[in-house]
């Protein structure tokens, strides 16, 4: 009865959530139970005793149904715990699933601003569109072959950050300056890949927007010695501008939820917009390579 409750009729009612045929087919359970304890066990059992008079239901019942239920949890346990157990993986396929959205978001959105300012300076046969050429060159090596993985080396990030902001220093020529600073960065720590990239591209295309003079972009990475990355990222921009015309593109939005996923309660993120000035503070605990 404990096989017939734990196999056929938790799945088939209970879990189903069709909760009164489950406990109509269990008094049914208990009732079958009681006649058969009493009509057929006792007489061949206790053919001399307790054959001779029908029990009271509560007595007898009493005495069945705390083993049968003891049993029927132990299957309800187990079920649990192999449902928990698909939750979990589900939940890790999602969050897997979402990452690998989110991130081929990034290689677009990137190409397609980046793609239309070497247009325009091919356009003007700039002489400087080799040397853009050959930066988004390894910008695009990094993020077709780098970032594959889950994590990459905090090294190899910067580096590529650190082409990215020269690149987007050659298209504001001689409209400002940007600076980028790397202190205390070691091979000994990785990161999630193009994450930091997002708060320079959106600090170059509004600052690109906004102004067509004084230019100002500052980007400064710094790691302590337990692994807690603290990066700065600054740029000025001009709030009668056509910045709040801009679209507001997929890349804030995505490195935030990408946060939340990879860095549960291991990250803060400060966006500030002060007079004439963006400035963005992300504080984040990194993993040791393995």
């Amino acid at each position: 009865m404990a096989f017939f409750i734990g196999y056929v009729l938790l799945p088939l009612f209970f879990y189903t959530k069709k909760y009164l045929r489950f406990f109509s087919a269990l008094l049914l359970v208990f009732a079958y139970a009681y006649v058969t304890e009493e009509l057929v066990l006792e007489r061949i059992f206790f053919e001399d005793k307790r054959a001779k008079y029908i029990s009271n239901v509560f007595y007898t019942l009493l005495e069945i149904v705390p083993l049968i239920m003891t049993m029927v949890s132990f299957k309800f346990a187990w079920d649990i715990s192999k449902k928990q157990n698909e939750v979990e993986q589900l939940k890790i396929a999602m969050q897997e699933s979402e990452l690998r959205f989110l991130k081929s978001q990034i290689n677009p959105h990137f190409l397609f601003n980046n793609l239309n300012n070497l247009y325009s300076y091919a356009m003007e046969n700039s002489p400087k569109t080799p040397s853009i050429i050959l930066e988004l060159s390894s910008v695009l090596r990094y993020m077709l072959y780098d970032c594959k993985e889950d994590y990459v080396s905090l090294i190899k990030e910067v580096e590529h950050l650190k082409h990215f902001t020269g690149l987007n220093e050659l298209q504001i020529e001689n409209r400002g300056a940007a600076s980028f600073k790397a202190k205390n960065v070691s091979d000994t720590f990785v990161i999630a890949p193009l994450i930091l990239i997002v708060f320079v591209e959106n600090a170059f295309k509004h600052s690109s927007a906004s102004q067509t003079k004084g230019i100002v972009i500052d980007v400064a990475i710094d790691v302590s010695a337990d692994g807690k990355l603290n990066f700065m990222c600054s740029n000025s921009f001009l709030t009668d501008s056509n910045t709040q015309s801009l679209s507001q593109g997929i890349g804030l939005e995505n490195v935030k939820k990408r946060l939340e996923i990879l860095y549960p309660n291991k990250y803060e993120l400060s966006i500030d917009a002060s007079i004439n000035m963006y400035n963005v503070a992300l504080t984040l605990q990194l993993q040791e390579r393995k």
